[in-house]
């Protein structure tokens, strides 16, 4: 029977097949031997089984007792760290070298299982060392959250390292999003044999576009905040600044994009810049508002509009928690006030939400054929 000593030396001399054989049989003849994990740990780190010895030493920090056991732990811990953050300043290095340095991006974290928040908090801090309670409140429970601006080739090493961790994230190019073909659409025109949709490009030219429902591979739904300057008057008070004025959200602006990725386009749906009065009639509401009889909403009218997307769409991807991502997003005001929206909001001022829609709908288009991408290199 192998010795700990054996296992110790076989380790030292770089033969990992050799301490492997030994370890197994010490660990099932002393399971209990802290000795026998902790080197167990180090094989681990030895043969850059990185992430097996992380868990090993935290299983060790957690259950031992001894002082010694606790500050080998630390130590391999500390090693860990200094390991990774080493790997990934190369990889960040070679990245650039390789890319376009001046190129932006933008680094998204997606939803995380409730189940899941410990542990990828803990990975989550450890990658971009910060405390592990940050990283708790940086995962979102659910839709996406903007984490992280900067250089592409530097956030797509984050990317691979944060999916390394079981964290889903994927990042996205700001210049390929700005080149995004968004085509504004006025109205439907007709829907058989296919649609056919007036639109406007980014220069405001207008024209006709016609597809099939199975171009549409993604719909990207939110609603933007109308914001109002409303009038409060404090009566509790006798001085001239009785009256104040404050910015406040008086309703949303319903916005739909329909991605076709292969016609390389994305088609823009605007309740206020909709024509009803033209095109196809969704509603039998919005009959009655043909001729100038105003019975029908604006509501009753873009649902109707969205119930034919529901039933030619039906298994089309459907991307709807914007306002979750623009809340993590809106105060990178840089960032915001470089996106040209494309959104038709008459607004007395500019809001950081119109571009964050744009960007949202950027991240969804980057992202889908990222997974087409990975699909064709997998198969």
């Amino acid at each position: 029977m192998p010795s700990l000593d054996d296992a110790i030396a076989a380790i030292e001399a770089g033969d990992y097949r050799t301490a492997s054989r030994h370890l197994k049989v010490l660990y099932r003849t002393m399971p209990e031997n802290p000795w026998v994990k902790f080197y167990i740990a180090r094989l681990y780190e030895e043969s850059q089984r990185l992430d097996e010895a992380e868990a090993a030493y935290r299983v060790l920090l957690r259950d031992s007792a001894s002082p010694k056991i606790i500050s080998q732990a630390r130590q391999g811990l500390k090693r860990l760290e200094d390991k990774r953050k080493l790997k990934r300043e190369q990889a960040i290095a070679q990245a650039k070298a390789k890319a376009d340095p001046s190129e932006g991006g933008v680094l998204i974290l997606e939803a995380t299982a409730k189940e899941e928040r410990k542990q990828s908090a803990q990975h989550l801090a450890r990658i971009f060392e910060i405390e592990a309670y940050a990283a708790r409140l940086m995962l979102q429970v659910r839709g996406w959250r903007l984490y992280r601006t900067g250089p592409l080739a530097e956030l797509e090493v984050y990317e691979q390292e944060l999916q390394g961790a079981n964290i889903a994230a994927f990042s996205a190019s700001l210049t390929e999003i700005a080149n995004l073909n968004v085509w504004r659409v006025d109205y439907v025109k007709s829907l058989t044999p296919k649609p056919v949709v007036v639109c406007r490009d980014r220069h405001d030219r207008q024209g006709q576009f016609s597809f099939n429902w199975s171009e549409v591979k993604q719909q990207i739904r939110g609603g933007i905040p109308w914001f109002i300057n409303a009038v409060s008057y404090d009566i509790s008070r006798r001085t001239k600044d009785q009256v104040k004025r404050k910015i406040e959200t008086q309703d949303f602006v319903q916005m739909c994009d329909l991605h076709l990725p292969k016609r390389g386009v994305i088609l823009r749906f605007c309740d206020r810049s909709y024509d009803f009065d033209q095109g196809v009639v969704f509603a039998p509401e919005q009959q009655q508002k043909i001729g100038k009889l105003r019975a029908a909403t604006l509501r009753i009218n873009w649902n109707g509009l969205l119930k034919v997307f529901d039933h030619h769409l039906a298994e089309v991807l459907l991307w709807s928690d914007f306002s979750q991502f623009a809340e993590t997003a809106i105060d990178f005001h840089f960032l915001m006030e470089g996106i040209d929206p494309y959104v038709d909001i008459d607004r007395p001022e500019a809001s950081h939400w119109d571009p964050a829609f744009q960007l949202y709908s950027g991240v969804a288009w980057m992202r889908y054929l990222k997974s087409l991408k990975s699909r064709s290199s997998q198969g």
